[in-house]
């Protein structure tokens, strides 16, 4: 017997398997059976009729700020180069303490939940005071949000530089300290884990070379993943010219970042060249979408990307760029900037559902058990509400009508 069973659903499965009037059956909270109107379903302790919605696998989130959600649309940074954002908004971050985080996260997780994400990445890298990412695991456990914390760094202060303030930024070995400690109290490598922990440099222009390394060692010797922002500016060019005397792509390979272990944000700027070779290395990136369209700085092509080997996930990035964290806007603005760019055949709704589910899984190091519905697979799922008034006369594709038809609302969103 299962542990519960939804029946009447449209189901998307995977990439390619899609059935009408579905049924979906899930015990000890994997996905053990799913069939369609003609299948028999098993028997369960409990049965949710979805009324004949859409039923997709949850959406990943493969880059975030949530610390930021305190910070959302500050009036004196709203109209700044990226540069120019950051530098007037770390004065308020070195404020940052325990309960700011815990609320900021908790915050942050639950609007992702109402967008439908069932998995979010955070990238915390400021850090004015000790153990602020140990809020963020509390909040995630009390919500029952599957999370994946990476551990951000600075160590290039504006005295040494770089952009940020001295006091948000650390020295190497109490970064690689505290990472050890992470690692130890809350990274999880087993199947089905709600808590893992990534190694996460901030960017090329606010770290060493040797934390780079470090890092890059640190995660080979406990098996984890390595997660940085990556040509997200022609600032950023500009920097890695002048202080490295190279492209940051180029830098990243030096410090020995380009491999499978690696998924980076935004990747704007790279040459076709630079996207062949990370990508037969293995290295995954994170399309940025709202956050790239509000600062003006460009956006990643993600369907060339993927033409050329590379995996690419969908990122809310921080809710004070963004200024909201709906991954299901995230995943509608992938489609509509990927037509705009290469016209109305080159991307699908389901293409972009890809990106939101598979990509991020990929980001993740998760693909096996997360992004899709297969049998197997941990039960993260949304059903959504197709009965909204956004979607009165949408009646011959659910999948297109779920992402043209704004704004989607989960209606139960299962982890």
């Amino acid at each position: 017997m299962a542990d519960y069973l939804v029946i009447n659903a449209y189901l998307v499965i995977d990439r390619g398997i899609e059935i009408a009037g579905g049924w979906l059956a899930v015990t000890d909270g994997r996905i053990s059976a799913y069939g369609g109107p003609d299948v028999l379903a098993p028997s369960a302790a409990r049965t949710i009729d979805a009324g004949g919605a859409l039923l997709t696998p949850g959406l990943i989130n493969a880059h975030h700020h949530m610390y930021q959600n305190l910070t959302r649309a500050h009036a004196p940074a709203v109209n700044g180069s990226l540069f120019e954002w950051l530098t007037t908004l770390y004065p308020l971050w070195a404020g940052l303490d325990d309960e700011n985080v815990y609320l900021s996260t908790f915050v942050a997780m639950v609007e992702l939940l109402m967008g439908g994400c069932t998995t979010s990445m955070d990238h915390m890298y400021v850090h004015p005071r000790p153990q602020l990412i140990d809020a963020q695991f509390r909040a995630a456990r009390e919500i029952g949000f599957r999370f994946h914390a990476t551990r951000g760094s600075m160590t290039r202060s504006v005295d040494d530089g770089g952009l940020p303030p001295a006091s948000v930024v650390q020295d190497e070995d109490t970064i690689l300290a505290d990472s050890e400690r992470l690692v130890r109290g809350f990274h999880d490598p087993a199947p089905g884990a709600m808590g893992r922990v990534a190694l996460a440099p901030c960017s090329l222009f606010s770290v060493s070379e040797s934390i780079m390394r470090r890092s890059a060692e640190l995660a080979e010797r406990h098996d984890l993943r390595l997660h940085t922002h990556l040509a997200e500016d022609h600032d950023e060019d500009r920097y890695c010219a002048e202080v490295y005397g190279c492209t940051p792509v180029e830098y990243l390979e030096r410090v020995g970042w380009a491999s499978h272990r690696t998924w980076v944000a935004h990747f704007i700027y790279p040459s076709k060249a630079e996207i062949d070779r990370l990508a037969h290395a293995g290295v995954c990136a994170v399309q940025c979408p709202c956050s790239n369209m509000m600062i003006g700085g460009g956006s990643l092509d993600a369907m060339d990307l993927r033409r050329r080997g590379m995996r690419v996930g969908l990122g809310c990035d921080g809710s004070a760029s963004t200024d909201s964290a709906s991954l299901w806007l995230e995943t509608r603005q992938a489609l509509l900037l990927g037509r705009y760019r290469n016209g109305p055949a080159s991307m699908t709704a389901r293409d972009a559902l890809d990106l939101a589910t598979r990509g991020g899984a990929a980001c993740l190091g998760r693909e096996d058990e997360l992004g899709h519905l297969r049998v197997g697979a941990c039960a993260d799922f949304v059903i959504w509400q197709m009965s909204e008034v956004a979607l009165a006369g949408a009646l011959s594709d659910p999948v297109e009508a779920w992402l043209r038809c704004a704004p989607a609302v989960a209606g139960t969103t299962v982890v």
